[in-house]
């Protein structure tokens, strides 16, 4: 049966939990479906994107335009990386994901058919590769959004796990096939097979069944929608710290990705294909990640397992430019491959469990965002550094300082404790006497008042500062909280939503348990004997004559 929205089937149960195995999210038929299509497109992309950089240096040699490939393919999530969860968070995200798969299928078949005929030039490449990343941009935060519809809540870890995997694995096998294919048939074939690649995930999402819940409100428009999920962001503490764990280990570890080339040339002695070995050896690193991420997780936190990836993968920097030997690197980098999925499996599970159903498109575009500009800030600051100071001496301060950031982000804690993110409805429906549509459109007052004894008033500020922030990240534009000047045991709090249709999201879906628990807290301090009262103020309008 289909699973739906918050994890559960059709028919209202969770799917079957199928233990604590990295693996295990694989024995769900829809999830493996799914994982094993993304994994042919992830080949098909690798493929294409050596295809792309051969031609490139068969037609111009320029290795500026060499390295613009990279560019083309990433340009776009940076771009439109926040928007397209936007999209992902309105439209129906299986509808989305079919027609990205056809927009990158129709950029490939084409990019394949002008190469086979001839008819292409370095630019036109670049043009296309670049229509190819909007589809990744425009896929992705989808892709990542509906992972825990596909597996129960405790089986998200292992598969985040298991995404890192899928792209470590095609990092290490697409290059090689892309190179061994372009030596037996031409780049046209590169093309032609990553197009086809398109068609095995367009095929796996169009034949799962989604359950989708529509909004009674209706669905939300673009630019509020952008607004709503920067608000969300900036008011949820704990992907506040994810984001930041993200800065403060992918921008020095890019250093790995950015100089593994140049240092199996000039400090190996190997070519193309000891360049694919060594990403190979990263690839299987990355497996033997996921065997042993369960035990770790059993005794590590997830704090101390972000630390603790940062260390090992700033050791692998490291040694990385202090031996010289294929014979020593090549194992070394078996464990750059286990920490990177470990920290980037971490850091992705903390994001699906904390974000809200909502909003979690949103949550994650952001966070892929800071990744890539991460990634491609850090890539080139390393890059200009290597050519400045040298190889060695950047390599070792990317190390230097990931360690630093490692040990940094110890103060910044991500907690394991879970949120209720479920849907709540707790909220009554309001009780008004004007229709909120017969007046003019513009933001909508709320108030609430409270009486609180004085022995627990800090204790009811305290809990509604925390409850304020739940206000900010369901829609609210502003929040307080005043004590009355003239009876200090009453309270007024006061947010403002930008519209009524704003305020009636609120009500209808945003709310999660975690937010209710928040309420029920901050309420246990109001006095029984006066139970609080909730007044809605919508934008005055002149009556006229009559």
């Amino acid at each position: 049966m289909p699973p739906s929205a918050n994890g559960e089937t059709a028919a209202g149960a969770r799917p079957p939990s199928t233990g604590g195995s990295s693996w295990a999210p694989l024995h769900l038929r829809v999830f493996r479906t799914l994982w094993l299509a993304q994994f042919v497109s992830n080949i098909g992309g690798w493929m294409q994107t050596v295809g792309a950089q051969w031609l490139i240096t068969q037609q111009s040699g320029s290795a500026a335009l060499v390295a613009l490939v990279q560019t083309a393919a990433s340009l776009p999530v940076l771009l439109l990386g926040i928007p397209a969860g936007a999209l992902a968070d309105i439209v129906d995200r299986r509808k989305l994901l079919i027609f990205a798969q056809i927009v990158m299928f129709t950029a490939a078949g084409l990019l394949a058919t002008l190469t086979a005929l001839g008819s292409i030039d370095s630019y036109g490449v670049l043009a296309l590769t670049f229509v190819l990343g909007c589809g990744t941009a425009m896929m992705t935060p989808a892709w990542q959004a509906i992972q825990p519809e596909l597996v129960p809540r405790d089986q998200i870890p292992s598969a985040a796990t298991l995404s890192g995997v899928n792209m470590n694995l095609a990092r290490a096998v697409g290059p090689a096939l892309g190179g061994l294919l372009i030596a037996l048939a031409g780049t046209a074939t590169v093309f032609a097979v990553n197009a086809a690649s398109f068609l095995v995930t367009l095929t796996a999402v169009a034949v799962w069944h989604r359950r989708t819940e529509v909004s009674p409100v209706g669905a939300e428009r673009m630019i509020p929608a952008l607004r709503a999920g920067q608000r969300y962001v900036r008011n949820a503490p704990r992907i506040r710290r994810v984001l930041a764990r993200t800065l403060l280990f992918v921008p020095f570890a890019a250093a790995l990705w950015a100089l593994l080339p140049v240092v199996a040339e000039k400090r190996l002695d190997m070519g193309a294909s000891g360049y694919g070995l060594l990403l190979g050896a990263v690839g299987v690193g990355a497996v033997l990640g996921a065997v042993l991420l369960p035990k770790v997780r059993s005794h590590w936190s997830s704090n101390m397992t972000l630390a603790g990836g940062g260390v090992l993968f700033a050791a692998v920097l490291a040694a990385l430019v202090v031996a010289r030997s294929p014979w020593v690197v090549g194992p070394v980098l078996l464990f750059a491959g286990i920490a990177w999925v470990g920290v980037l499996s971490t850091l992705n599970a903390q994001m699906q469990v904390t974000a809200a159903g909502w909003v979690r498109a949103r949550a994650l575009a952001v966070y892929l965002t800071v990744f890539q500009g991460g990634m491609a800030i850090g890539a080139a600051v390393w890059g200009q550094l290597a050519a400045g100071i040298g190889l060695v001496l950047a390599v070792l301060l990317a190390a230097a300082l990931l360690v630093t950031c490692s040990l940094v982000g110890l103060l910044l804690a991500v907690p394991d404790t879970p949120l209720d993110r479920s849907p709540s409805m707790h909220w009554p429906a309001p009780t008004m006497v004007l229709d909120p549509e017969a007046v003019p459109s513009g933001p909508v007052l709320v108030t609430v008042t409270y009486r609180v004894r004085a022995d627990r008033a800090d204790e009811f500020v305290r809990a509604m500062n925390v409850m304020g922030r739940s206000r900010l990240r369901t829609g609210a534009l502003h929040w307080d909280l005043y004590q009355n000047g003239g009876d200090s045991d009453r309270y007024l709090e006061v947010f403002m939503v930008s519209s009524w249709e704003e305020h009636l999201r609120q009500h209808g879906g945003r709310l999660t348990g975690h937010d209710r628990e928040a309420e029920e807290h901050a309420r246990s301090f109001v006095d029984p004997e006066h139970p609080f009262e909730v007044s809605h103020y919508l934008p005055a309008r002149e009556r006229g004559p009559g």
